[in-house]
């Protein structure tokens, strides 16, 4: 028999009322997945999801009877969210699946533990812990595989993807984070074989999870292992043949300057030195206006290291040069440039065009073009102070009177 350690979360008072609730009167719940997992290995807990027979209505019925304020987040589903004492725990009905199609599923309530976790996509997952003794229920070798570092899907791995193509990514991802020694064998032929049902995901459901992936601590491995099993050929074709290489710098980089991963920065270390090429995959990720233009300075200034970085921060702004710096320097540079832009902002030029007027310079073309002379040079200079900017815009009107 298997418990629980004890862990801070188990003790959360919003917790202990939904529990209350829903056990009374004969009701079950029990907290599955992630929690128990991660509480198992000795890792922070995040997300606390609970599992229950009862319907998702009754769920709700008895939760505001309690004063624990519910919101049907996924009530079609049998999933809504609770909030109690300021924490949020998503509540779900046991289900088992009736029809799915790689993206969604149509499922049925119902009442059995197992049949629940039969429809969960790793063995890991389906681990289920009864808060009245923190006992672990294991249904499917859950506990050896991870005792082992073995990622596993439950039953056949074929079935399980099948069910849902986002679990292809999933399975890599979980293996970077939780395995240890060789893939398993079943589970990785099946991904393998399944990498062209990518293709029917959302562009939203591939950059999510891709991100996921880039955002571990070291992704490197299980990266180069994708590249091998041809999943980038489907969902990124841009992959540059010199990715590695490249991520390699970045993550020695990243170590060496004492900065935390940025996903965004480590698929920029994926791609080719083209902005145009950066362009079409934020695109076809649906990335957000200020991610796509993130990796397009990125890719277009990738060779642009040796400019001084508060220069290149001043054309890129200071989270993109602090990155070109981390992604094409050596450590030194990049520890260099990033301390440089810590703690400090893009200055805005102490000089205004009204100020060449009162020089006696005509509005119009003109004062532009002092006015960019005269920034360039204070660019130059490291961002002098007004009364340097000053000299130098008297030094421009001088040239241009002569």
């Amino acid at each position: 028999m298997t418990r629980l350690p004890a862990a801070e979360w188990q003790d959360r008072p919003g917790l202990h009322r939904i529990v209350a609730a829903l056990t009374a009167d004969g009701g079950a719940v029990r907290v599955v997945g992630g929690a128990v997992r991660d509480t198992l290995l000795g890792l922070a807990v995040s997300d606390i999801d609970l599992a229950t027979p009862l319907l998702p209505h009754e769920v709700v019925r008895r939760l505001e009877a309690a004063d624990v304020k519910v919101i049907p987040t996924g009530i079609a589903h049998g999933t809504v969210t609770a909030i109690a004492s300021g924490d949020h725990h998503e509540i779900t009905t046991l289900r088992r699946d009736v029809e799915t199609d790689g993206r969604r599923a149509t499922v049925a309530f119902a009442d059995d533990w197992c049949e629940d976790a039969a429809r969960r996509d790793f063995t890991i997952n389906a681990l289920y812990a009864d808060p009245a003794d923190w006992q672990v229920d294991d249904y499917f070798g859950g506990l050896a595989d991870l005792d082992a570092g073995c990622i596993r899907f439950i039953g056949d791995a074929a079935t399980r993807i099948a069910e849902d193509h986002l679990r292809i990514l999933r399975f890599y991802r979980f293996a970077a984070r939780f395995g240890r020694g060789e893939l398993d064998a079943a589970s990785h032929a099946a991904v393998v074989a399944a990498r062209h049902s990518l293709k029917s995901l959302s562009r939203e459901r591939i950059a999510d999870e891709l991100t996921k992936i880039l955002a571990l601590p070291d992704p490197r491995a299980i990266v180069g292992q994708m590249a091998d099993d041809g999943i980038f050929a489907v969902m990124l074709p841009e992959l540059d043949p010199g990715f590695a290489a490249a991520l390699d710098r970045l993550h020695g980089n990243e170590d060496a300057a004492g900065v935390a991963p940025a996903p965004l920065r480590r698929l920029a270390a994926l791609l080719p030195a083209n902005a145009a090429v950066a362009e079409q995959v934020a695109s076809r990720l649906r990335l957000s206006t200020r991610q796509r233009k993130h990796l397009a300075a990125l890719a277009a200034y990738r060779s642009d290291t040796a400019r001084p970085p508060r220069q290149l921060a001043h054309a890129i702004g200071i989270d993109a040069a602090r990155d070109v710096h981390l992604l094409a320097g050596n450590p030194a540079s990049a520890t260099a440039a990033t301390e440089a832009l810590a703690g400090w902002d893009v200055p805005a030029l102490p000089l205004k065009g009204g100020d060449l007027v009162a020089r006696g310079i005509a509005a119009g073309p003109e004062v532009a073009r002092i006015l960019k002379a005269v920034e360039a040079e204070w660019v130059t200079e490291d961002f002098p102070d007004a009364a340097r900017v000053a000299e130098i815009a008297d030094q421009k009107i001088g040239r241009t009177s002569d």
